[in-house]
């Protein structure tokens, strides 16, 4: 280990705000999608004034949102270098691993071999089993949920075994013991996640909960969170980080339901972690505006999120890194509710970042890299450290 060159990191992802199609998109099916640049015209243009500022209008094309003379920030963007568009590669990458063989997804649908092994381990019968949108599913089977006690399952493009049920037809503690037992089933396979989705209300007015939660594989190797903790300092995951990584290399875990609710969790841990990584996954962008197509709503997240940057600017010492990225895209002006394959923005707040152009970063692992190097820690395999740009 060398010197350490800062005190803490404070990694916020925007969890789908992509910048542009990647250079592979149409492999994906993606050419074309662009969340930020083609929202921004879908709404008439976008004001967001503390994210211009730090350089965001330099990544793409955005209405209302040019680029600045002098941004107070670092700025770039990053492509992904792991097979997939999924939460759990994009969030694994930028901590340091490469995800070459992409998770198994099932656009027709889980076998029915593997459902009945599941209705056997939880003693309820399924529904669904199909790819859907989670608010349109509930819709079209809640009732039907609620007459029967049959759980609702269904994935998305994404490697996801998601499992829906009302809060009271099935009490959160037997949803999450069934959401275990489809992970031990999927392990087999494997998936990339089971995620529990419970919802609450009657046909026509049901509602998805923050009770949420995600049953991830563990990492298949060490992150650079795993050194920091192997270092003696705390990695505080805010949102669903702990669940992204099966709690692997995260000392604390802060729940938060909604970006809101996330941004202030992320000052409270700021107010008394003095060294070590604070790790924040906004899941708003995604879950409520990107696979719903809401382009309006997006954007009000993120004048949200703009409104908070000054708080969190604030909040900053000499020695702090704030790291502002993304996962990968969900263009909500584009076809389909799933995922898109894009560019994601690094936008850097440090005592010499402002003004510095991060370029085109070829792997989200720079992220880590930069870590690493920023605490002094042994190099990860992979990756271009961004410190001496930034610090």
């Amino acid at each position: 280990m060398s010197k350490p060159a800062i005190d803490r990191v404070i990694l916020i992802v925007l969890d789908s705000c992509g910048c542009g199609a990647a250079p592979d998109a149409a492999r994906y099916g993606d050419d074309g999608s662009d969340t930020l640049g083609n929202m921004s015209v879908k709404v008439g243009g976008m004001t967001l004034p503390h994210l211009q500022g730090l350089g965001l209008g330099h990544l793409t094309t955005i209405l209302g949102v040019p680029p600045v003379a002098a941004p107070r920030g670092a700025y770039g963007k990053m492509r992904e270098a792991s097979n997939g568009k999924d939460t759990t590669t994009g969030h694994w990458e930028m901590t340091g691993l490469q995800v070459d063989k992409g998770f198994p997804t099932f656009p027709q649908g889980f076998p029915k071999d593997m459902i009945d092994r599941f209705e056997k381990a939880i003693g309820r019968g399924t529904l669904g089993n199909k790819p859907a949108s989670g608010t349109e599913i509930i819709e079209e089977l809640g009732a039907e949920h609620l007459r029967t006690g049959k759980v609702i399952v269904y994935t998305s493009a994404d490697s996801v075994f998601q499992i829906a049920a009302h809060e009271e037809k099935v009490p959160l503690a037997e949803l999450y013991a069934i959401s275990e037992a489809a992970r031990k089933i999927c392990d087999e396979v494997p998936i990339a996640r089971v995620i529990a989705r419970p919802f609450v209300g009657e046909p026509g007015k049901f509602k998805r909960t923050y009770n949420r939660r995600d049953f991830s594989m563990p990492p298949a190797s060490p992150t650079v969170l795993d050194a920091l903790v192997d270092a003696k300092l705390p990695v505080v995951g805010v949102g669903k980080i702990w669940d992204i990584f099966a709690g692997q290399g995260v000392t604390e875990n802060v729940h938060s339901e909604g970006n809101d609710d996330g941004c202030a969790r992320t000052l409270a841990a700021m107010e008394r972690v003095e060294r070590g990584m604070i790790f924040t996954n906004l899941v708003d962008f995604d879950m409520l505006y990107g696979h719903r197509r809401d382009p309006e709503g997006y954007y009000r997240a993120l004048q949200a999120f703009d409104a908070f940057l000054p708080r969190l600017e604030e909040q900053l010492g000499p020695r702090d890194l704030a790291l502002i990225t993304a996962d990968h895209g969900n263009d909500p002006t584009y076809r389909g509710t799933d995922h898109t394959r894009e560019y994601v923005p690094i936008l850097a707040l440090g005592k010499k970042a402002a003004g510095r152009d991060l370029g085109v970063r070829l792997g989200f692992y720079d992220i880590a890299q930069t870590i690493a190097d920023g605490f002094g820690l042994t190099p990860r395999p992979r990756g271009l450290s961004f410190l001496q740009a930034v610090t």
